[in-house]
């Protein structure tokens, strides 16, 4: 059989010769004794078993761990740990038990991470993500797992950087075709709760690896795939240098790609809670405007969610949106626009509060930002910066008092009747507009607008 494709339930179906290993003396009477009272046992025999002598059973998994390296033996005592745990995964409690203070619980997996089959791969993974999650909080921090022997234990810090050190090699570089992924993500999603992980995961240039995973999804495997995604970069939209990475990255535009077309509530609430946290933090509200969140928000609010809080943060949104939208009606955000020359349809052009308000702005500096927007119709070649550049111009022809008088004296006459021919439809209509103001004056305008 191919090992990548091997599962617990074939691998539990094995007979492991446990006799043979306390002849070897590989593992003691006592640990044979509680091996056979627990192997191919159901889970309602195992239970009780677990509640009244649970570390004896976890120490006995970890000697034997440590101490055999046949691996369909080491895939056998793995696969039971990870069916223990998925029972019920409180029991990773059970491997932080004071009896256990001198067993190095952390070294067998760590070691396992980086050899053997993929299936012995995976699990390690799992089972050491679910047990340093369990460690005891010592004075509100967590627990390291020092002790007082002398001898050198594994502590929580070196499993936190070796596993985000594997996970992140399995996202760029997956061992299995089909579980690496999900594996990666499924640990990361628990993971990125701590701090210290945030903080590692992102000077391991992680979170550019989490980005192409947000994408829509169709199938089972690949909405939880997709949650699990979500879930990793909300966690990390609270970790501000995670937060300069996901601005310089396409995360924003996908989120938005996800968010517009999934239909699955648990998905929609986190990307909302996302955009919650980075409206604030640097460019991302103007990010968003441009992006067009407004009007999804509100296509957002008129469909039916069960949950309440999801509606809360979705009208938290849209007021952090529509403040947003008053501060980038500002001239300042106009001129930066037309002097980089990337012209788009952001509210502001469309605005006429923003036109009241900033008309003599335009006097500023000899007309410069008229001027420049000139040029862009002179120069561009974008049909879009072309359409917005006429419109803006018909604006200024119809706010300014002397509006018609200095377009004309500056030439842009010529300039835009070259772009009524123009092959862009956009273009072509803009274009016209303007030229209407041009000869008609402001007090057409509000009929040719309608």
């Amino acid at each position: 059989m191919d090992q990548a494709e091997l599962n617990s339930e074939q691998v539990l179906r094995r007979d492991i010769p446990w006799e043979t290993y306390m002849t070897t003396k590989l593992i003691t009477g006592t640990s044979l004794q509680l091996l056979r009272r627990y192997d191919k046992k159901s889970e309602n025999d195992r239970a009780p078993l677990l509640d009244n002598d649970g570390p004896s059973y976890i120490h006995v998994f970890i000697s034997i761990l440590r101490d055999i390296q046949k691996e369909e033996t080491v895939e056998y005592v793995l696969a039971l740990i990870d069916e223990m745990l998925t029972a019920n995964p409180k029991r990773a409690l059970l491997f932080h038990d004071k009896s256990l203070a001198d067993d190095d619980i952390y070294e067998p997996f760590l070691r396992l991470l980086w050899k053997g089959s993929w299936f012995i791969q995976e699990k390690s993974s799992k089972i050491l993500t679910l047990i340093v999650s369990a460690r005891p909080k010592q004075n509100g921090r967590t627990a390291n797992g020092a002790t007082d022997s002398k001898k050198k234990i594994t502590t929580s810090d070196d499993v936190l950087k070796g596993l985000v050190e594997w996970l992140c090699i399995q996202l760029k570089k997956p061992s299995h075709p089909s579980r690496s992924i999900p594996a990666s993500v499924n640990c990361l999603a628990t993971l990125l709760k701590e701090s210290v992980v945030r903080s590692s995961f992102v000077q391991a240039d992680g979170v550019k690896l989490l980005v192409p995973l947000i994408s829509p999804a169709s199938t089972q495997q690949s909405i939880q795939i997709l949650y699990e995604t979500c879930l990793c970069v909300w966690l990390l939209s609270y970790y501000e240098p995670a937060i300069e990475y996901l601005a310089t990255s396409r995360a924003l535009p996908r989120l938005l790609e996800v968010v517009k077309g999934s239909t699955k509530e648990k998905v929609v609430r986190l990307i909302v809670l996302t955009f919650k946290n980075l409206l604030s933090k640097g460019s991302f509200g103007a990010q968003m405007v441009d992006l067009g969140l407004p009007q999804i928000v509100q296509s957002l609010k008129a469909q039916a969610w069960s949950d309440e809080d999801l509606l809360d943060t979705l009208n938290h949104l849209e007021e952090g949106l529509k403040d947003n939208i008053k501060k980038l009606s500002s001239f300042d955000k106009y001129k930066q626009e037309v002097l980089l020359g990337h012209l788009d349809w952001s509210p502001m052009h469309k605005d006429p509060i923003f036109w009241r308000d900033n008309i003599t702005n335009f006097e500023e500096n000899d007309f410069q930002t008229l001027r420049v927007l000139l040029t862009i119709l002179e120069t561009s070649s974008d049909p879009r910066a072309l359409a917005v550049a006429c419109f803006d111009l018909s604006q200024f022809i119809q706010y300014h008092p002397a509006g018609r008088i200095i377009v004309t004296d500056l030439k842009a006459k010529e300039r835009v009747m070259k772009l009524m021919n123009h092959e862009n439809a956009e273009v072509t209509k803009n274009a016209l507009l303007c030229i209407q103001r041009l000869f008609l004056g402001a007090k057409y305008a509000s009929f040719l607008q309608a």
